[in-house]
């Protein structure tokens, strides 16, 4: 745990395999570092431990995972769950690891729209940005987002939608329906983020590093593509068919070889090849 803007944040990293040291003694396996952000409500870092976190510092990459706040082990405050806050939380976490260097953004979901949130606010601190099933902050994106935490909001807290997705998806899908419903009670997110002050169109076409974003071609977030490619047109867009909004969970694999392929590319980043699960 680290206190970072006035809460505590639960953050796990993983190191890169150590290297030789260099000619002047610097370690080959210090790479640069990855900053993994999950997605809102019913997410936590386990989406990445449990899927890409080692692979990514096996290919040579600082790691760094965090609960966004009022998820997983990460403080649970009443109120401030604006996209501000997040970006707040981000900015004091970064600050309290000593992370000095510019940081490669890896976001799911909304941890895709908390790092593009990031990098147009402090463009200095950011490397690249790979987004998962995400977009920018838009009021198109971030009007979807309060329609999905009302509806949420409205059915989770009921007895009988637990029962009924425990029939239909089996007891973990429901307890992590559980602990969104209790998040979404105890706390003030389903208000604050719909209310949250965005970036404009001009601050999010500012963002001059290097951009990935991935979709599945059965998932509605694919629709937004065509507006993000208008704010960022430097950016890649790769669609993988067949998968839906759970494609980092069900395609951890092509995920990796995608984001790993582009960070060699695109950012000049030395990776090592890594791998493929069994």
């Amino acid at each position: 745990m680290i206190r970072a803007n006035g809460i505590d944040v639960h953050v796990e990293h993983l190191e890169p395999p150590a290297g030789e040291p260099d000619e002047v003694g610097a370690d080959r396996g210090a790479g640069p570092t990855l900053v993994m952000i999950h997605g809102m409500a019913s997410d936590s870092l386990a989406s990445w431990y449990f899927t890409l976190a080692k692979p990514f510092a096996d290919a040579g990459l600082r790691v760094v995972m965090y609960d966004l706040r009022g998820h997983g082990h990460s403080e649970r405050p009443p109120t401030g769950y604006t996209l501000d806050d997040f970006v707040d939380d981000l900015s004091a976490m970064l600050t309290a690891l000593d992370v000095t260097a510019p940081v490669h953004l890896l976001g799911n979901s909304f941890g895709g729209t908390i790092a593009f949130a990031y990098a147009a606010r402090h463009p200095d601190r950011v490397a690249s940005v790979a987004a998962v099933e995400s977009s920018p902050p838009t009021p198109a994106w971030m009007a979807r987002v309060a329609r999905r935490l009302d509806r949420a909001a409205d059915l989770l807290p009921r007895p009988e939608a637990l029962a009924q997705i425990v029939a239909g998806r089996g007891a973990r899908v429901a307890r992590r329906a559980r602990d969104t419903g209790e998040l979404l009670m105890a706390t003030t997110l389903a208000r604050d983020l719909p209310a949250s002050a965005l970036p404009s169109a001009a601050q999010i076409s500012a963002i001059d590093v290097p951009v990935l974003c991935l979709y599945g071609a059965n998932s509605a977030v694919v629709e937004l593509a065509p507006a993000v490619v208008r704010l960022l047109p430097q950016m890649r867009t790769v669609v993988l068919p067949g998968e839906k909004h759970t494609v980092l969970v069900d395609r951890p694999e092509a995920v990796r070889r995608l984001v790993l392929a582009w960070l060699r590319e695109e950012c000049s980043v030395e990776v090592a090849e890594v791998a493929t699960a069994p």
